[in-house]
Formats: C-alpha cells, sequence, structure tokens
C-alpha cells in the first residue's frame, strides 16, 4: 500500500546523504551497464564471425581435383585428378550423409547487352545449388534454374545485382536476352548473394554449361550438404572415408591428400563454434563477475547504511514505532535506489548497444560488420541482471536492518 508518509521519509534520507546514494548508486549502474556492453560486444562479435560464412549452407562440402603427390600402383605423381559421373554416383550410392548435390563447371565469359559490357563468372549447376549455396531471388525478378531447363540444355542465366547493374541498369532484365561469349542467354532471374567485391557472376544450367564449355562428362567441383553430422569428430571420421572412397574411384594413394581438394564449411563452422562457445563462456565470466561485484558494493553500503541509522532506528522504536515499519522503510530505499539506477546503467548499456548496431549498418561500414555485427543484447537478460541486482539489494540491506531493530531503543540510542 502507497503511504507517502514513508516515502516522504524515504526522499528525505536520501537527500541528506547524497554521496553514500551517488557511491550504491553507481555502483549498481555500472554493474548492470558492463554488464550488458559485455554482452552486446559478445554478441556482435559472434554475428560478425558467423555473417563471414555468406549465405552458403554451413552442412556444404565442396571438393575438385588436384595432381597427386604420390605414385601409385604404378601412375606416376602430379598426375591430374579429373571429377566426372563416377563422382556424382559415389555420393548418391555411397555416402549416406550427403543430401542435396550439385556439380559445377566454370567459364569467364565477356558479357554484352545493348551498348554496354562486362565480363562475367558464370557457373553451370544444378537447381539444388540454390539451397547449398544459400542463394536469394531477388523479389519479383524471376525464378532459379529448373528440372525442365536442365533436361532442355537452355541457354538461360540467373544473374546477380552487380551484373544486373553493368548491363541493365534500372531495368528489370527477366525476359531480356544478353550475350555471353558469342552466344544469346535469356535471364529468367536475378539473386542476391554474399560475396567479396564486385564480381559479377551468372548461373546457367549445368548440362548447358557441360554441352558448351566443358564436352564430355567432366566436372570442375561438386558441392553438396551432409545430414546427421552434428560434431567434429564425426566430420573428420566422414572426411577420412570420403576420402578413401574417391581415391578407389580415382586410383591413387589414399593417404595422398593433395591429389583432391576439399572444403568442408560444416567441420571449420563447428571448430569456430567451439572456439566462440569458449570466449562467450570467458565473457559471460567477466560479466557475472562484474554484477557481483555491484551486489558486493550495495552490500557494504547497506551494511554502513543501517551502522549509521541504528541511533535513528532506537529513537524511533522509542517513540512507538513497530519494528516491522522501520525495516519496510529501510528495504523500501535499497530497493527503490537499486531500481532506479539499475534501470539507468540497463537503459545505457542497451541503448549503447543499439546505437552501435545502427552505426555498423550504415553505408560505408562494411568491412567493420565482418568482424562485429549487430553488437545487441536480449533485453530479457538485461532485466534479468537488474531483477537479480534488485533481490540481492534486499537481501543485503534486510539482515542487518533486522539485526537492528531487534536491539533494544535504549541500546541503539547508546550506538555512535
Amino acid at each position: 500500500m502507497f503511504d507517502i508518509e514513508n516515502w516522504a521519509e524515504i526522499f528525505s534520507t536520501i537527500k541528506k546523504n547524497k554521496l553514500r546514494t551517488f557511491l550504491t548508486g553507481f555502483s549498481i549502474s555500472w554493474g548492470i551497464f558492463m554488464f550488458c556492453i559485455l554482452l552486446a560486444a559478445g554478441n556482435g562479435l559472434r554475428n560478425g564471425m558467423l555473417s563471414n560464412f555468406g549465405s552458403q549452407s554451413v552442412n556444404s562440402v565442396q571438393y575438385w581435383g588436384r595432381s597427386t603427390s604420390k605414385p601409385y600402383q604404378g601412375l606416376p605423381n602430379n598426375r591430374q585428378i579429373n571429377l566426372d559421373e563416377k563422382d556424382i554416383n559415389l555420393i548418391k550410392t555411397q555416402v549416406p550423409e550427403a543430401d542435396e548435390i550439385s556439380p559445377m563447371i566454370f567459364t569467364n565469359l565477356a558479357v554484352s547487352y545493348d551498348t554496354r559490357s562486362s565480363d562475367c563468372s558464370m557457373t553451370g549447376v544444378n537447381p539444388e545449388y540454390m539451397n547449398i549455396q544459400g542463394i536469394t531471388i531477388v523479389d519479383n525478378q524471376g525464378r532459379f534454374i529448373n528440372g525442365i531447363d536442365m533436361k532442355e540444355k537452355r541457354k538461360v542465366a540467373v544473374i546477380n545485382e552487380q551484373l544486373k547493374e553493368a548491363l541493365f541498369n534500372n531495368e528489370n532484365p527477366v525476359g531480356k536476352m544478353f550475350i555471353a561469349g558469342g552466344l544469346s542467354y535469356t535471364v529468367i532471374g536475378v539473386f542476391h548473394e554474399k560475396s567479396w567485391g564486385n564480381q559479377k557472376q551468372a548461373y546457367i544450367p549445368f548440362t548447358t554449361a557441360q554441352l558448351l564449355y566443358n564436352k564430355g562428362s567432366g566436372i570442375h567441383d561438386i558441392s553438396f550438404t551432409l545430414k546427421n553430422l552434428d560434431t567434429e569428430d564425426k566430420n573428420k571420421a566422414f572426411e577420412e572415408d570420403f576420402r578413401e572412397k574417391l581415391s578407389v574411384i580415382h586410383h591413387y594413394d589414399p593417404t595422398d591428400n593433395r591429389a583432391i581438394g576439399l572444403w568442408n564449411m560444416l567441420q571449420n563452422y563447428l571448430q569456430f563454434l567451439g572456439i566462440f562457445n569458449g570466449i562467450s563462456a570467458f565473457i559471460w565470466i567477466i560479466g557475472i563477475g562484474t554484477l557481483i561485484a555491484g551486489i558486493i558494493g550495495i552490500s557494504n553500503i547497506m551494511l554502513i547504511t543501517v551502522r549509521e541509522r541504528t541511533r535513528e532506528i532506537g529513537i524511533r522504536k522509542a517513540l512507538g514505532a513497530k519494528p516491522n515499519a522501520i525495516l519496510g522503510s529501510i528495504l523500501m530505499e535499497s530497493i527503490f535506489i537499486t531500481a532506479i539506477f539499475g534501470y539507468l546503467g540497463m537503459f545505457l548499456g542497451v541503448g549503447l548497444g543499439e546505437l552501435a548496431a545502427s552505426i555498423l549498418q550504415s553505408p560505408g561500414m562494411e568491412d567493420a560488420s565482418n568482424v562485429i555485427k549487430d553488437p545487441t543484447i536480449d533485453v530479457n537478460i538485461a532485466i534479468g541482471a537488474m531483477v537479480i541486482l534488485i533481490i540481492s539489494g534486499l537481501i543485503a540491506g534486510y539482515f542487518p536492518a533486522w539485526k537492528a531493530v531487534r536491539i533494544s531503543p535504549v541500546e541503539a540510542m547508546r550506538a555512535e
């Protein structure tokens, strides 16, 4: 129940003890502020590092042929390993962890439309590559390659935003034709994909690329996603087994790791998570330590507060004040100070994180966003930390105050 006299007394006490109130409030605000800043910085670093994986599925594997470094069964070293349809059959029949699969063929071509021209990295892929690479079609600008494109070996292309700007400027390119290496391609979609630099890219059906740029059954790279591999040990075992299976169909020494280039995104992702989980744990330990320092500060100041007011407590008891009323007044003062300054620290900590996030999202800050991105904190966590501080302040004030109100008025008034 709201008691105006009780609150008037609390404000009077605060006014008479400005320095003590400031020191108490500062320890509370600083504790919650630093807690929020540390967690926000940790989240920003995590988000920034994760963004470097791009839009590509983190459970993807990509491999390509290189040259052998060891002789094998009469075959010489420095022998080039070329991928072909045997690799696709191997993945489909002998790799149960494989999910979506896409072979790839690469070529660089000069492209032109009307009076505009540029160069372009053109890649032949399957429809599944959209999910493997995490490709997003720009709103109302077409589609990705589909099964009919593959079956009919259509000369169609899905271009990225950089190539669209170079050739078509502000026009909608869907349905328009451009020239690539002397051949006409129809644009069926515009895609967005995080990539470094200003590279101009286009995807065409794999069957078309194989027919036009890599006659026969040759394949440059193969990319596929993995399932049911959620630990580094499982990934390491998969990689060793997969390399051994590849050595059988390509006839090279199983211990020759140079023969096949392999990029296991999931293995790198899990290693990153393991490292960053350790960093996060360290940040949490430091943050909790900061909160504990604030709690200790509240406890010490509350002990001093009760000791200073012991004589006042004796006088109030002598005038007929009930112990529970005195105790409630002291605790209300503790809760009030803790809540006000705790909210201030939380507001500043969360606000600074949001300000940093908005600055990093502004134009020209792309490089910084690759290191720190969206350095914010969940408000629920910040509120939880503030509640802990309030409860700690309540407990810190309760025991010395309860001890003070239990002594007799005479002994209390004798206290110095």
